[in-house]
């Protein structure tokens, strides 16, 4: 006899799940707190849903025991996330950077080949279901809030984290969890923008450059990216910053002083910036250093900048000592800020922390508390760097506890 099998949670895992589940001849049934499954799968890439990466490895992914996540990586990689998408109708487009979308640049597309599937399958599906109990018996009871019951002999969790709490991520999973006697690592916002502790900001808010930002503890980095940065009048955005975040609050939770350095020219250090604009300022002695900065940085940037290194604006650069030029070649290459929190869960693009990995058997997703009981996805204390490897997290999570809850 077929195991019934719930899927708690209408997302990317909980889709995978279901799909898997269903074609090794389980009995699915999802449960989908929102009105429509994949609510999140539509802000996913700006729209465009990166949903894997070619360049994926294992250090793509953190949490309290990183090497959890390699089995089901493994077992539904890269190249199978592909072939099944591209079996549901997506064609692949893979950039430079290994980032893969489907060819419409569209999230919607993936969302809708899903539900097709979903629907010609025979899953059932019933949406705006919050489940607010699960207890085991013999079976799984499933409560609503609602107060309808549903009976299981396996049940995936795959209801997402904090992330994104109007997708319907407001951390009900981590609730359920713990009911079920599973322990809960500290949780935090992961790829999210930073603030920046500077009386600056307002005054450079909505500056964009392409540069280098740096974490540093203890005067030692720690971890650089590379890309487009942008100030903002509470701190600092863009992709870099994303990557670096996690990173940045992880140690703030741990009591650390985080400085962010911020490089924008980050073409040339700083003994070679110096040289440079002595021989920039040769050229130009009777402009103000105000005006000789014009071209070489964004202009909203130079007062600011100034202020800073209490150099006078209106100052010929022929005046300029050799250590104010110094000064300028440094704050150029290395912009030190006090890094003093983040934005919320609301503008996070995932969940750091979760349910502890050493509870779960790595091969299957199965609970070691719970037999029967599956978690998946951002659920779990593993979360991935910028660039579809959260997405591939849920496929690989989601797949792998679908089919071991169907056979096993």
């Amino acid at each position: 006899m077929a195991n019934r099998v719930i899927v708690v949670g209408g997302g990317a895992a909980g889709m995978m799940a279901a799909l898997s589940a269903k074609y090794n001849g389980a009995d699915v049934l999802i449960l989908e707190r929102n009105d429509r499954v994949g609510k999140k799968l539509l802000a996913t890439g700006n729209g465009r849903c990166n949903y894997t990466n070619r360049y994926l490895t294992i250090r793509n992914f953190h949490g309290n025991n990183p090497k959890f996540a390699y089995s089901a990586l493994s077992q539904f990689n890269v190249d199978m996330t592909i072939e099944f998408f591209e079996r549901l109708g997506i064609t692949p487009a893979v950039e430079e950077n290994g980032k893969v979308f489907p060819l419409s640049f569209q999230a919607s597309s993936i969302l809708d080949v899903m539900r097709y599937e979903i629907e010609d399958k025979g899953i059932e599906l019933i949406t705006q279901a919050y489940v607010t109990d699960i207890k085991k018996k013999k079976k799984f009871i499933i409560t609503l809030k609602d107060n309808r019951r549903f009976e299981a002999d396996k049940v995936i969790l795959a209801t997402g984290g904090m992330a994104l709490p109007a997708s319907g991520s407001d951390g009900n999973g981590y609730s359920l969890c713990k009911q079920l006697n599973h322990t809960v690592t500290e949780i935090f916002p992961g790829l999210v923008k930073l603030k920046l502790e500077s009386n600056i900001l307002k005054s450079v808010d909505g500056v964009k450059f392409v540069g280098t930002a740096g974490i540093y503890i203890d005067n030692k980095p720690i971890l650089e990216d590379k890309g487009d940065i942008l100030f903002t009048s509470y701190g600092i955005s863009g992709p870099p910053i994303l990557q670096l975040s996690r990173t940045a609050l992880q140690y703030m939770n741990k009591g650390k002083e985080v400085i962010l350095k911020v490089s924008i020219i980050h073409t040339k250090n700083e003994d070679e910036l110096f040289e440079y604009l002595l021989k920039r300022f040769d050229y130009m002695p009777r402009k103000t250093v105000e005006i000789a900065l014009i071209g070489l940085i964004n202009k909203r940037l130079i007062i600011p900048i100034l202020k800073e290194l209490n150099i006078d604006k209106n100052k010929r650069v022929s005046n300029l000592s050799k250590e104010e030029i110094r000064a300028i070649s440094k704050i150029l290459t290395s912009w030190n800020f006090k890094v003093i929190g983040s934005k919320s869960f609301s503008d996070a693009q995932v969940t750091a922390g979760g349910v502890n990995t050493n509870e779960i058997n790595n091969q299957t997703m199965e609970s070691k508390i719970v037999k029967g009981l599956y978690i998946v996805g951002e659920l779990l204390d593993i979360d991935g760097d910028c660039g579809g490897f959260n997405l591939q997290w849920a496929w690989s999570s989601g797949y792998v506890a679908g089919l071991n809850a169907a056979i096993n």
